[in-house]
């Protein structure tokens, strides 16, 4: 009886290179699966025990590593993506690592994969920075126009704000990119964790329309609660000194 065409013959594929792994970056001796967080650990309850503990000691690498040494936090989400690729908090890491080191094409795919198997709205404002990373301004407010983007929480939407600024400013709609950030985030009078940020990104988008004296106050204020350097506030009104002089 003759071989099915679908069917492969055992010596049809036996000489053919299998694809190469990702090679496992090394994991700290204090690193354990236990400091993953329980709603990671438990997006990882499909995979065999071992498995899964290999994963997450992977994933609490990466998350170590994120803020002083990306490049190191993104070979561990990429080697934990190779081991559970199907696994939505293991793609969330692939794609915040790659946003943090830059490479916005694969933050995209990632963080898109996430939503696709979740449902989650929370990156959209890191896609559409993405968006704007790779040029594309347009594409990162259409993004900000999804009608999900109206449950974001409060400091997602801020954040989603100060990229639909940025996106404005790189089209030239310098008053547009102003408007973007009013509302009534940027009118609460209590400090939130997101408050300086906000007002830096509308001090900047003053500035840049070319209303320095307004742009100035709101910078003023930015460096009454920004005690922990999180902008560079210090820094633009110093250059704001030294041009007025």
């Amino acid at each position: 009886v003759s071989t099915p065409p679908f069917r492969r013959r055992p010596d049809e594929t036996a000489d053919r290179p299998r694809r190469p792994r990702i090679p496992e970056p090394p994991l700290a001796d204090d690193i354990s699966a236990r400091d993953l967080d329980r709603g990671a650990r438990a997006g990882l309850r499909s995979l065999p025990d071992t498995l899964a503990e290999r994963v997450a000691r992977h994933l609490v690498a990466a998350g170590r590593a994120l803020d002083d040494d990306p490049e190191t936090a993104a070979a561990h989400a990429r080697y934990a993506r190779s081991l559970a690729p199907r696994l939505a908090i293991v793609r969330e890491a692939a794609g915040v690592t790659a946003y943090r080191l830059g490479e916005y094409a694969t933050a995209l795919s990632e963080l898109r994969a996430v939503r696709r198997m979740t449902g989650d709205t929370s990156y959209l404002p890191m896609m559409a920075d993405a968006e704007r990373g790779l040029g594309r301004p347009e594409r990162a407010l259409a993004l900000a126009r999804d009608p999900k983007a109206r449950s974001l929480a409060p400091a997602e939407a801020v954040e989603l704000a100060i990229v639909c600024s940025g996106a404005r400013r790189d089209l030239g709609e310098t008053a547009a990119a102003i408007i973007a950030l009013q509302g009534p985030m940027l009118d609460r009078q209590d400090v939130q964790p997101w408050t300086a940020r906000l007002w830096y990104a509308y001090a900047d988008a003053l500035l840049a329309a070319g209303r320095t004296d307004e742009a100035r106050r709101w910078f003023e204020s930015v460096a009454t609660i920004d005690d922990d350097g999180e902008t560079d506030v210090e820094e633009r009104l110093a250059a704001l000194d030294s041009t007025k002089a």
